[in-house]
């Protein structure tokens, strides 16, 4: 079983609705109690990361979600969720996040690009470019992803990043080490290269390939 972690920030009905089309078990909670039991964590996001970091601490789930790292359980962020896995942020105020991989999330700037402004918060289709193999993306080709973001990870680790897209920068789209993963576009939005992404990380879950 999936648990879909809910804190008041995600957008969990197109989450878990692919999970539904999928035919995968989830929860939706913010209960330790509950999520302990499950197999594999989804930590979605939408807003802003200060915000998502109190929310988090209130619940008492950053530590929680920091354990079960710990002990193995894979963890796939979507959107502020992947962001969320990094050491800090520079949005509104410099805030810490979970720590689980190494880079700062910052905005993205403001340039033009072959006589145009490109326009933040980037929203669109941008093609993935695979980095590295991996086994979130085992049976997916670089196609097209759909993004909803002012904000990128910089900094990271090159053996974390997976794929990644250009939009004035080149931003890590799908991120992971171990049984950390992420993916800063919208897996439950993006047809189906974005499907078979999520159904990757729920057999990773389910199986235990961790």
């Amino acid at each position: 079983m999936i648990g879909i972690i809910d804190y008041g920030m995600g957008n969990l009905f197109s989450v878990s609705s692919a999970l539904q089309r999928l035919e995968v078990p989830y929860l939706i909670s913010d209960s330790i109690e509950e999520l302990q039991q499950v197999d594999g964590l989804i930590l979605p996001g939408v807003g802003a990361f200060p915000d998502a970091m109190k929310r988090l601490k209130e619940l008492g789930l950053d530590g929680f979600i920091t354990d079960r790292v710990k002990e193995g359980t894979p963890l796939l962020g979507i959107c502020l969720g992947m962001q969320l896995l990094f050491e800090h942020s520079k949005e509104n105020e410099e805030s810490k996040g979970l720590g689980l991989l190494q880079g700062s999330v910052e905005r993205i700037p403001q340039m033009e690009l072959q006589g145009e402004i490109l326009k933040v918060p980037h929203m669109g289709w941008n093609r993935l470019d695979f980095q590295q193999l991996s086994p979130l993306t085992i049976n997916v080709q670089e196609d097209y992803v759909y993004f909803v973001h002012s904000f990128y990870v910089n900094g990271m680790k090159k053996e974390d990043l997976i794929a990644s897209a250009t939009y004035g920068v080149r931003v890590p789209a799908v991120v992971g080490r171990e049984n950390v993963m992420g993916m800063q576009f919208h897996p439950e939005k993006s047809g189906k290269l974005g499907i078979q992404l999520l159904q990757n990380f729920t057999t990773i879950a389910q199986k235990g390939l961790r």
